[in-house]
């Protein structure tokens, strides 16, 4: 189904500023219960990166619950996103070993070289970083994750070495 033959959508006049055509066919996937909320959700997420709103006006639609259920859903999981995430998502270690290796002067060389904060992604949309309480790998102290891949024993110069590389090769 084509997201703007939806009627709902076309009579609210909201602008559709991405090509979500997609989202119905997930979305019809599910029965029209509630109870299917978060699994569309989790779909959406997978297909988009992140929860658009639009998707959400349509998910409200489809299964006749307010927008207000289904945005305190998509807020309340960390897991789910509400804003588009970088290319490279890199997920700084703040537990109990790795911020006492130094993981806080870590964080602040991330934010230098890529002139974003906790929790924001990039104007290029290369790079988004989250704090996280822990990932598993105290012995690699202060450590990060970058999609998946594992970087250990950081300090400011091999974070920079870092960046630098995953920008040279993405160019």
């Amino acid at each position: 189904m084509d997201v703007l033959a939806n009627s709902r959508v076309m009579d609210m006049a909201i602008d559709i500023k991405g090509d979500y055509n997609d989202s119905m066919d997930i979305i019809e996937r599910y029965p029209r219960e509630k109870r299917y909320t978060l699994a569309i959700l989790q779909d959406i997420q997978r297909k988009y990166d992140f929860i658009p709103r639009e998707v959400m006006v349509l998910m409200s639609d489809y299964l006749g619950m307010p927008i207000s259920d289904i945005y305190s859903m998509a807020t309340f999981y960390k897991a789910l996103s509400l804003k588009p995430k970088g290319k490279y998502i890199i997920k700084l270690c703040n537990g109990t070993a790795c911020h006492i290796r130094g993981s806080e002067s870590i964080r602040e060389e991330l934010e230098t070289i890529l002139n974003i904060s906790p929790g924001e992604t990039t104007e290029d949309g290369l790079f988004s970083i989250e704090v996280v309480n822990c990932i598993g790998a105290c012995a690699l102290a202060p450590v990060m994750l970058i999609n998946e891949k594992y970087y250990g024993g950081l300090t400011e110069e091999k974070v920079k070495a870092i960046i630098d590389g995953i920008k040279e090769g993405h160019r």
